[in-house]
């Protein structure tokens, strides 16, 4: 998805987003306008009234934007194509203030899938944020674990929030460094 930077918008119903970077749950009221200053992964981050929200994907009509369509996989798809549509719906979870995915910024330590005795799927994750006090850590991890959630086969994601090792900047892809200019 490409960036929406700065469009403006108008809300066309009542709709739940999260401050940031509080991590607050709020509702923002039909006719609020604003800009868009992020659209990356499926949410968004808006700019309204000198404060910045984030919008759940599933609520982009709100905004005049398409809902994204959940992710597919082919018919009797093993393990290991779970674990990389796992790793490609991460890679579209955003801190809302960085425009860098959670995969890139180095945050997702560990990815496991697991065979349940009823053929479907568990996702276990382990992720940190890049600072602990960060009041989003429970906005993204919820979202992760919605990403995974709707991949095909999956019955349950536990996306485990730690902090040892503690993230530092060399955790990040090259590309990502290059990106904040931390290189």
């Amino acid at each position: 998805m490409r960036s929406h930077e700065n469009e403006a918008f108008i809300l066309s119903r009542d709709v739940a987003a999260v401050m940031v970077p509080s991590g607050d749950a709020i509702e923002l009221k039909s006719g609020l306008s604003g800009f868009i200053t992020q659209a990356l992964g499926g949410s968004f981050t808006l700019y309204i009234e000198g404060n910045l929200y984030r919008l759940a994907g599933e609520n982009a009509d709100a905004i005049g934007k398409q809902v994204i369509a959940p992710p597919e996989l082919p018919p009797g798809a093993d393990d290991e194509a779970v674990r990389q549509l796992a790793w490609k719906q991460m890679r579209s979870c955003y801190d809302p203030e960085i425009p860098i995915d959670i995969v890139e910024l180095g945050l997702v330590y560990e990815c496991a899938v697991s065979p349940q005795e009823d053929g479907r799927r568990r996702i276990a994750v382990k992720m940190t944020l890049t600072a602990p006090g960060c009041g989003m850590g429970e906005v993204l991890v919820q979202d992760v674990k919605e990403k995974l959630e709707v991949i095909p086969t999956v019955a349950q994601a536990d996306v485990e929030l730690v902090f040892d090792p503690p993230w530092n900047q060399s955790m990040m892809s090259e590309a990502a460094r290059l990106q904040t200019g931390m290189m």
